[in-house]
């Protein structure tokens, strides 16, 4: 059994090593405050000067400027079957989790990012990059409230089957898969947009959506 390492009531914003800039920052924050950091985002933590809740992972990308500063906030966990991710969600209980520095670095990393997402159905976790906003598809029918004329991608992660309503190609009870049908040119066509799946379907939006995707993640 994996121990708790931060209880949170409130949004958590995860911090992680890839490339992060102010405007993601500031959005995590608006919005989730309290900071956690895996391991090598305690390195933009420091830089910002902010100070986490936590520093989780197995510190091997941590800078010697930054594992002094937090030194004693510090959470090695050693074993390499998993990654900084999933070790955080693993000690991190919070209702909503704001995730940034995992997405557009390294394409291994980003896969195992989206890996951890399907594995742990962790569907109230919202991604956050330079230019898109993620967050993994609650099983059933879930309601969005969006913009149309913006793009909006559905990509499983595994075998699923997808419904839709709102969008400018709506999907019908279809299968997909990674190797076979994806959506992912797709657009917003009205307001509310009802989505209902079965299996893993990650919904990638325009960053500015965040607010309206954050508000849905907290509203279930």
């Amino acid at each position: 059994m994996v121990d708790t390492i931060v209880h949170a009531l409130t949004p958590i914003t995860l911090l992680g090593g890839a490339d992060l800039d102010a405007n993601e920052l500031n959005i995590c924050l608006s919005h989730a405050p309290s900071i956690v950091a895996a391991d090598g985002g305690a390195n933009h933590a420091l830089r910002a000067g902010l100070r986490p809740l936590a520093v989780i992972g197995d510190m091997d990308s941590l800078t010697s400027a930054a594992r002094t500063a937090f030194a004693d906030i510090l959470h090695p966990v050693a074993e390499q079957d998993s990654t900084d991710f999933d070790k955080c969600l693993m000690r991190v209980k919070a209702p909503l989790i704001m995730a940034a520095g995992f997405l557009g670095g390294r394409l291994d990393h980003t896969f195992s990012v989206l890996g951890v997402l399907a594995r742990r159905s962790a569907c109230h976790v919202v991604l956050v990059s330079r230019d898109d906003v993620c967050v993994l598809l609650p099983q059933g029918s879930s309601q969005w409230h969006l913009t149309p004329g913006d793009r909006a991608a559905l990509l499983p992660l595994g075998a699923a089957r997808v419904s839709s309503r709102g969008l400018r190609w709506d999907l019908d009870a279809q299968r997909m898969s990674p190797d076979g049908l994806v959506s992912s040119s797709n657009a917003v066509a009205q307001a509310l947009v009802t989505v209902e799946v079965t299996g893993p379907v990650l919904l990638t939006l325009p960053l500015a959506a965040w607010g309206a995707v954050t508000d849905a993640v907290r509203g279930r």
